[in-house]
């Protein structure tokens, strides 16, 4: 099964693909040869689920587990730390009308 190109798979037993070029909420992308919509923006560099991930589930990049799901994740969902808590560092965010 084909990935689009505009993802990056970095090992076969990763659950999230990099994302080699902003997406915007509509595009259709193939993961795993399935066609998704994607939601909501995915800015280049991050990364999106290459399948459904639940709660606490480990999230796994170049082969190895980076952290967890805080959230189910959909197929084609964004994967950042909105919904992920690292393993390895803490997780901090800024409110959006701080940036």
């Amino acid at each position: 099964m084909r990935d689009d190109p505009k993802l990056l798979i970095l090992n076969v037993a990763d659950n999230v693909a990099i994302v080699r070029t902003r997406l915007k909420a509509g595009d259709l992308v193939a993961v795993s040869g399935v066609p998704v919509t994607v939601s909501a923006e995915i800015p280049l560099g991050h990364k999106l689920a290459r399948g459904p991930i639940a709660a606490g589930e480990k999230i796994i990049k170049l082969g190895a587990p980076i952290g967890y799901a805080t959230e189910a994740i959909a197929l084609g969902a964004h994967v950042h730390t909105h919904n992920i808590a690292s393993d390895y560092i803490p997780t901090y965010t800024l409110p959006e009308d701080s940036l």
